[in-house]
């Protein structure tokens, strides 16, 4: 008889206790763990010699900061532990791997001129992501001053995914594709540390979907593009995204110089 009654008192306990659910922090760190995965994986192949993997593995980095912003603010679960965690996946992904990738594929050839250009990626990198950080505990902007490190990575995964089979189309020069190579590099580092203003992916509420319907709609054009047009799209969408970053900067150096209009972003676009 008391085997019954003890058996009983058991799944008694067992209902009481209560499967404590994850923290909603473990999914938006997922995303951002598989963001540093991609990008050491990204430097132990590019340092084998494989390239082109390397490159797409910098791009799939890319998607997955997209994600694990998207889900934390999905979920609410945006902390500083978060925030953190991701400043440092972002400097060995699209600092670090990008840099580790110019110097392999070309920079390796000038020497200690190559090794400072491809230092470029990590110290400009850092930069941008510790004032990121400093800056978004002090006030939230809808937009990024400097141009964002996942952009500037995949811009030269892009150009060498885009390129490669196409080394002919820079004979021209001097030293080939390195030519057009080393002013990119340094154009696109100065960039990330300036205060040009880029796009950000606004958040999925009904009033920013309101404000920001334009921009979605360039972001649903851009994902199209690239999932068509694979390399080639990567090209055309962040170099337009560049572009339209110059050009707003240029917008409103001109109304704050010329107008009376302080702050020109406040109007969404």
């Amino acid at each position: 008889m008391k085997y019954p009654i003890q058996k009983k008192r058991f799944r008694n306990r067992f209902k009481k206790r209560k499967i404590k659910p994850l923290p909603k922090i473990v999914v938006p760190s997922f995303f951002t763990l598989m963001n540093l995965f991609c990008g050491f994986l990204s430097i132990l192949l590019v340092h084998e010699g494989n390239f082109v993997t390397g490159a797409w593995l910098i791009v799939l980095a890319g998607m997955f900061d997209v994600l694990d912003g998207f889900m934390a603010r999905l979920t609410n679960s945006t902390s500083e532990f978060g925030m953190e965690l991701d400043s440092v996946s972002d400097v060995i992904s699209f600092a670090a791997a990008p840099g580790f990738f110019v110097y392999n594929f070309a920079f390796h050839e000038l020497g200690i001129i190559g090794i400072l250009l491809s230092a470029l990626a990590p110290l400009c990198g850092a930069i941008r992501l510790a004032r990121f950080n400093v800056e978004s505990k002090i006030s939230e902007i809808d937009y990024f001053r400097g141009l964002p490190t996942p952009a500037f990575a995949i811009m030269i995964s892009a150009f060498y995914l885009t390129f490669r089979n196409r080394l002919d189309w820079f004979s021209g020069f001097e030293h080939g594709i390195i030519s057009v190579l080393i002013p990119v590099v340094i154009v696109l580092a100065f960039l990330m540390v300036s205060t040009v203003p880029f796009d950000k992916i606004p958040r999925f509420d009904r009033a920013s979907i309101k404000k920001y319907k334009n921009r979605l709609i360039l972001l649903v054009v851009y994902f199209i593009l690239i999932i068509v047009l694979q390399d080639i799209g990567l090209m055309i969408v962040f170099s337009f995204f560049i572009l339209k970053g110059l050009a707003l900067g240029a917008y409103i150096f001109w109304k704050q110089a010329f107008t009376d209009d302080p702050n020109p972003l406040e109007d969404g676009i």
